[in-house]
């Protein structure tokens, strides 16, 4: 593949938790060509879960209703992931971004979501709004050309 060249995949599905699961084994199947280590394709399928539950469970505070969609391409450089929602959006970023902070503590949430997916991911932009819902762009680098994008 050139450099250039990108692969790209798209898909939409329900605002429903049991759709976690799938996002994860979408993404890891299209990304299965690649040359990448186990630990990388278990944490892209970790940030995978994080960004969607966060659409799932904050983003649409469980309205099935809803859709979830998560865009992926890769080149021989690197792994985008971009998960979208039109839910309610995230009211202070700042804060939502801190270690440990959950709006929905009675659900036991542990608040690492946007921490863990920083970890394990070398780019994260988050774009949101009140009532215009979130967009989380993730960039992974393929560890053999890491030193190249750095």
């Amino acid at each position: 593949m050139k450099k250039s060249e990108r692969n790209y995949m798209s898909l939409q599905f329900s605002a429903r938790s049991e759709n976690e699961g799938f996002a994860r084994i979408a993404v890891a199947a299209f990304l299965s060509r690649l040359d990448i280590t186990l630990e990388e394709i278990e944490e892209i399928k970790t940030v995978v879960s994080e960004a969607v539950t966060n659409s799932i469970i904050h983003g649409y505070e469980e309205d099935e209703n809803g859709l979830v969609t998560i865009s992926t391409s890769y080149s021989d450089m690197a792994i985008e992931i971009i998960v979208e929602d039109n839910g309610i959006g995230i009211a202070n970023l700042d804060e939502a971004r801190q270690p440990l902070f959950t709006t929905k503590p009675e659900l036991e949430r542990s608040g690492m979501g946007f921490t863990i997916m920083e970890n394990f991911t070398d780019s994260m932009e988050v774009s949101t709004g009140l009532h215009l819902g979130t967009r989380i762009r993730l960039v992974k680098y393929l560890a053999k050309n890491e030193a190249l994008c750095n």
